[in-house]
């Protein structure tokens, strides 16, 4: 049985610990939610076992898909046992809808479909605000290679194929996601982070409703509900 140990480091909603075993890691989700790149920042009870439980689900059935992830179990409700991998600095976006800052900077209509879907690539650094960045200055900078990458984006659009139609058989429309990726000790690419409506955008088909993040940062309402609800659906329909 694994063990936790130490502290390994904080983020904004997750508690990350080394364990018994050098390359595994105990991951805690907090009950915090954040906006504005952590500016604004709440504590909110009961969402990291929703968050947990929803990313611990979508990330065993990714894996029984064939995708590679971090994943190993979840071994209580509100931790993960992940394998270790060094993270890709980069936020990985893909849009199917309008939505959003995208929504905003472009200037076009909510809910407009992009076929093909739209990628995005971000610098992961608080210090610079998490800056916009493409592909020829991700390999400029040696983030990653042009292999690596083009793996990033295939998995990426394997993940919104298989999510896509996992979401749309609950009535819930995926409207974008943010994904992130990283190496293992063997060098593998896997999937890692979370898989949760903390970074996804989610609508209910019916009324178009919002059931993400996006309830917090617009001051929609409670945002405990909103997630408890897209974990009810994705358990009636195991």
């Amino acid at each position: 049985m694994t063990t936790k140990k130490a502290v390994l480091l904080t983020g904004k909603a997750k508690r990350v610990s080394t364990t018994d075993d050098p390359e595994l890691l105990w991951v805690e989700y907090l009950d915090q939610a954040t906006a504005l790149n952590g500016k604004r920042k709440e504590a909110i009870a009961g969402k990291g076992k929703l968050n947990l439980q929803i990313s611990a689900l979508l990330f065993a059935e990714l894996k029984a898909a064939g995708i590679p992830t971090h994943f190993v179990s979840a071994p209580d409700d509100d931790s993960m046992i992940v394998k270790r991998a060094q993270m890709l600095p980069l936020e990985v976006v893909l849009r199917n809808y309008a939505s959003g800052h995208f929504e905003t900077k472009f200037h076009v209509e909510h809910m407009r479909p992009f076929t093909p879907a739209i990628h995005e690539y971000y610098f992961k650094s608080d210090a610079l605000d998490d800056p916009f960045i493409n592909n020829d200055q991700i390999l400029a900078l040696g983030i990653t290679d042009a292999d690596t990458l083009a793996t990033v984006r295939h998995l990426t659009d394997r993940v919104n194929e298989l999510l896509t139609a996992r979401f749309a058989g609950i009535g819930i429309t995926l409207v974008d996601f943010k994904l992130e990726f990283g190496t293992l000790a063997d060098g593998s690419l896997v999937l890692a982070d979370e898989l949760s409506p903390d970074n996804f955008r989610l609508v209910d088909k019916d009324t178009g409703a919002s059931l993400d993040k996006d309830v917090f940062r617009k001051h929609e309402g409670d945002l405990q509900p909103v997630y408890a609800e897209v974990l009810r659906r994705l358990q009636a329909s195991k």
